[in-house]
């Protein structure tokens, strides 16, 4: 035996590798952020089998969710449909259709994600203007439009209509009017505020709006509903430069999404996913839209009763805040809000949000959206805090 063919023998053998066991997830009460509580019909329509993206009967249902989304929209766009991507995807699709390098956009940032859309706008080659709000603050119109008489040149005003970081409404309609007044686009981030508050995408004349599935939808995160005004379309067929995302390209994917039965192939649909979409806005049109929006704020109001009696404050003004997205002061005597965070999860399966940017471990943000607003999620919360604050 040659000492090649030796030392090839002497060479241990693979270890093997351990049985798959397949994972089970844990039970919990999600009252964080996003994602919400998903409801047993949204999971069961998801387990359906899986058919093909181009299949007839897969077509008609695409067709039937542009029909639901421009509902909850409230909106007659032709161009409403699911971004396959998260909200982020949608907030990246709106942007890379309207801005050319070059262009200026007025962005309004009192958050976390007005300052990701500035960061987005920027990637875009756009000359950012940024109105600056304290954070936990609703956007203040007047500075809204000094920005935008300062600056004519203006292609689009951004704004994000219920800011997550922190729980502050501000009022679309207004900002939209002043948009509209110096001629110039609107893109929306509605991604906490679709489902959960009035949102007229009409009425108020919205151009370019985005929001995510997870949130007060209560489907699944990993899609993200676009709406488009003609005139947002027209901009972007009018383009002089290539959109720099082919994925997020209207121009293309609206060959997928268009109505009828020929679709030219765009990319594989999230199938499970998109049956899951359709059930949660079954669920959200059975209780009425509006009666939706009234129940995230008759429960917000409850929540926020039985904080204040457990001694906590609110971050953002009563007539600022956002129903299904509530920040809370940490109280001084808390001085490792992350462990308490944990316990919450661990003893009582509840899960609720720690603060983002300038308020990381200052505040907690505990969601109301969707199938995780109901009355007996506020008493689970109130009773797991008084719980572990009272150690």
């Amino acid at each position: 035996m040659t000492q090649q063919q030796n030392q090839f023998m002497s060479t241990p053998a693979a270890e093997a590798a351990p049985a798959p066991v397949s994972f089970v997830a844990p039970r919990r009460t999600l009252m964080g952020p996003g994602p919400s509580d998903v409801h047993p019909r949204v999971l069961a329509a998801m387990a359906q089998p899986t058919i093909g993206h181009l299949d007839p009967a897969f077509v008609g249902l695409m067709d039937t969710i542009k029909q639901q989304l421009r509902r909850v929209f409230r909106t007659q766009n032709e161009l409403t449909m699911p971004v396959s991507g998260p909200g982020s995807v949608g907030m990246e699709a709106c942007f890379v259709n309207i801005l050319e390098p070059g262009d200026t956009i007025v962005v309004c940032e009192n958050g976390v994600f007005g300052g990701r859309m500035k960061q987005v706008a920027q990637r875009c080659g756009a000359k950012v203007v940024a109105v600056d709000d304290p954070w936990g603050r609703a956007i203040d119109p007047a500075k809204v439009d000094a920005a935008l008489t300062q600056h004519p040149d203006a292609k689009a005003l951004a704004f994000v209509h219920a800011e997550t970081s922190t729980g502050a409404l501000s009022d679309a309609a207004t900002l939209a009017e002043i948009a509209r007044k110096h001629g110039v686009l609107t893109i929306v981030d509605a991604v906490t505020s679709l489902g959960g508050v009035p949102l007229e995408v009409d009425a108020w004349q919205l151009d370019a709006v985005y929001s995510g599935t997870q949130k007060c939808l209560s489907a699944p995160p990993g899609l993200s509903p676009v709406t488009f005004s003609a005139r947002a379309v027209e901009v972007a067929k009018q383009r002089k430069t290539p959109v720099q995302s082919w994925f997020m390209d209207i121009n293309l994917v609206t060959g997928y999404w268009s109505g009828g039965a020929k679709r030219a192939y765009h990319h594989t649909a999230p199938v499970n996913a998109l049956y899951g979409l359709h059930e949660a806005l079954c669920l959200v049109e059975e209780e009425g839209l509006e009666n939706a929006w009234a129940r995230h704020r008759r429960v917000h109001e409850q929540l926020v009763a039985g904080l204040e009696g457990l001694g906590l404050k609110m971050l953002v003004p009563a007539a600022e805040r956002i129903p299904q997205l509530n920040a809370v002061m940490i109280p001084d005597g808390v001085s490792d809000e992350a462990a308490l965070r944990s316990r919450l999860l661990t003893e009582f399966g509840l899960e609720i949000g720690a603060g983002l940017g300038e308020f990381a471990g200052k505040v907690w943000r505990i969601g109301l959206m969707g199938q995780s607003c109901t009355e007996a999620h506020v008493q689970r919360c109130l009773d797991a805090l008084k719980s572990v604050l009272g150690r």
